[in-house]
């Protein structure tokens, strides 16, 4: 008989947030025993998923990176590779490797009152029978998007084209594109990420677009950050220039939401600038205000400079069917293709696509309410981890892993076993969870939770607010009930 594993905290994901909630239990919770649980075979989450061309962030890296381990890199905006290579760094320099167990994918997670535990399945893997492993606290770094399958929309036609149809999630090393003519169909940050890099081998790249998005260029390399690290000690300079853009991001959110049209005619103008008088700007101008969708970043102006050196182009247009040799547009022109990558987005999925059961009963997230942004209602003991859909994923949840630590301790000091939030009707509205149009939030509205109409049940998309309320503030909360 195996003896059974029961530990103080399972954390499940081994990206970005997995290996900073990872960093925070054995820093701030020392004497708790922990694990990591990966479900594929390498660390890395995102950054080891995505392996098409050009892949970077779109976010700078003095914010996406560990505030713990501060990014040295002089490139704030930094490709794939490198962002995974810092990823296993921090892993190893902190020992977390030693805590991950790969090719571990959690399938069910259940909760019983009577033991004060959850129940964690592992699927079966190759020679790996599936087993159960326990503990006390179940922290959720996943992130939010289907590993297994990206977002296509069906096309009329698209069995009859003769080329080849990739979506950027499914990317292989092995796949050709040099001299050949590649249609990209999206608008969002893979596409744009995409078009510079593929325009670089090959004959022609056309991003395809239904409609525009808002986009921006930003240096790779940030001369003031690089300025600061000159004058000051490496961490003091990593902390300034770290605030530095958290303000300034901030900033430029509140100015969109507060003047969108001030804003909107501030990023049509650097549009024109890089693309010149001539251009038609109206490949670059959304019916949407700024920010109702994420913006997208592209480093150096790549992307303009792709498309005024004639190496690639863009087309706002509905596509009427994919045809043997291209695209057939609505307008009646037709685009010829060798290539089609579908860069239509991403499939949400909470929870890493795991069931949960609480005392038996089948959760439904779409019937709780978010806490703070990082517990559900009437789910015992139980954190997720999810970053900004307005700023750097890692700022958010690296104050997520801070509460829940928190939590953990106050438990400890008072003998408490079990933390569960409750959700009062009578005091708060329901409201949808994001403020956000983006598809693959639309697409999801039937499984994300809900939030409340204000403290703490609000998620406000702010980290000067979530500083204060996630870090700050008491965790001997009236909504967090103690036994």
């Amino acid at each position: 008989m195996s003896i059974e594993e029961i530990y103080d905290v399972i954390i499940v994901g081994a990206g970005l947030s997995g290996i900073g909630a990872a960093y925070h239990i054995q820093t701030d919770c020392p004497d708790k025993t922990f694990l990591v649980l990966e479900g594929r075979p390498t660390m890395g989450g995102t950054w080891d998923l995505f392996k098409y061309p050009g892949i970077r962030s779109d976010s700078d890296m003095y914010t996406l990176g560990f505030p713990f381990n501060p990014w040295r890199n002089p490139k704030a905006i930094a490709d794939g590779p490198a962002i995974l290579e810092y990823i296993k760094d921090t892993a190893t320099k902190f020992g977390i490797d030693k805590k991950i167990r790969y090719n571990h994918k959690v399938v069910d997670a259940s909760w019983s009152d009577g033991e004060k535990l959850w129940t964690i399945q592992i699927a079966a893997h190759e020679s790996m029978p599936q087993f159960q492993l326990k503990c006390r606290f179940l922290m959720m770094c996943s992130g939010y998007y289907d590993y297994e399958n990206g977002y296509t929309p069906e096309f009329v036609g698209s069995e009859s084209f003769q080329g080849q149809i990739i979506h950027p999630q499914k990317w292989t090393p092995d796949i050709q594109y040099e001299n050949k003519n590649v249609v990209i169909i999206g608008s969002g940050a893979t596409a744009v990420t995409l078009v510079p890099e593929m325009a670089k081998k090959a004959a022609k790249v056309t991003m395809l677009q239904r409609s525009p998005t808002y986009v921006v260029t930003m240096p790779s390399i940030d001369k003031i950050a690089e300025f600061i690290k000159n004058i000051f000690p490496k961490n003091a300079a990593h902390h300034i220039v770290r605030w530095k853009n958290i303000i300034m991001s901030i900033g430029f959110y509140s100015a969109s939401r507060q003047w969108p049209n001030a804003v909107r005619k501030l990023i049509k103008k650097g549009v024109q600038k890089e693309l010149g008088k001539d251009y038609d700007l109206s490949h670059f101008d959304p019916k949407y205000k700024p920010w109702d969708q994420r913006l997208c970043l592209v480093p150096d102006s790549d992307l303009f400079k792709t498309i005024k050196q004639g190496k690639a182009e863009v087309v706002t247009d509905v596509i009427e069917r994919f045809t043997p040799t291209g695209i057939l547009l609505k307008s009646g022109k037709e685009l010829n293709a060798d290539i089609i990558v579908t860069a239509t987005g991403l499939k949400l999925q909470l929870l890493g696509g795991i069931t949960m059961h609480i005392n038996g009963v089948l959760g439904k997230t779409n019937e709780t309410h978010c806490y703070r942004g990082v517990m559900f209602s009437d789910v015992p003991n139980f954190a997720v981890t999810v970053g900004y859909t307005n700023a750097s994923w890692t700022l958010k949840c690296d104050l997520s892993c801070q509460f829940v630590t928190k939590v953990l301790n106050y438990m400890d000091k008072n003998n408490y076993s079990v933390c569960t939030p409750r959700y009062d009707s009578s005091v708060f509205q329901s409201e949808p969870l994001l403020d956000f149009d983006a598809g693959y939030v639309l697409r999801a509205t039937d499984i994300l939770p809900k939030q409340g109409s204000k403290h703490p049940w609000k998620v406000y998309q702010n980290y000067v607010r979530d500083l204060y309320s996630l870090k700050m503030e008491t965790v001997r909360d009236k909504y967090l009930e103690y036994r």
